[in-house]
């Protein structure tokens, strides 16, 4: 996996990695370094928006964008399925 050039959001890629979720690279054409994808795709989670995320190249506030990823994460309806086993 590429490394974010922003430590915050590069800890919460790592973060979101370590709890399953996949890293998609975006297109040479886009504004996303890249797409957080949940390996549940469950249509329930998020309000039927499924868990997809993408990871701005350049947020205008890093740190918040990192809280964003982290939050978005932690609120996945199966984040704990593993666990739970």
């Amino acid at each position: 996996m590429k490394k974010h050039p922003n430590k915050e959001i590069n800890d919460a890629v790592k973060y979101a990695v370590e709890n399953g979720w996949e890293v998609v690279e975006a297109g040479s054409s886009s504004h996303a370094w890249a797409r957080l994808k949940c390996p549940y795709n469950d249509p329930e989670c998020r309000c039927g928006k499924f868990c997809l995320e993408s990871v701005w190249s350049t947020p205008r506030n890093p740190q918040n964008h990192a809280k964003q990823i982290r939050r978005i994460v932690d609120r996945c309806i199966n984040k704990d399925q593993d666990t739970d086993q």
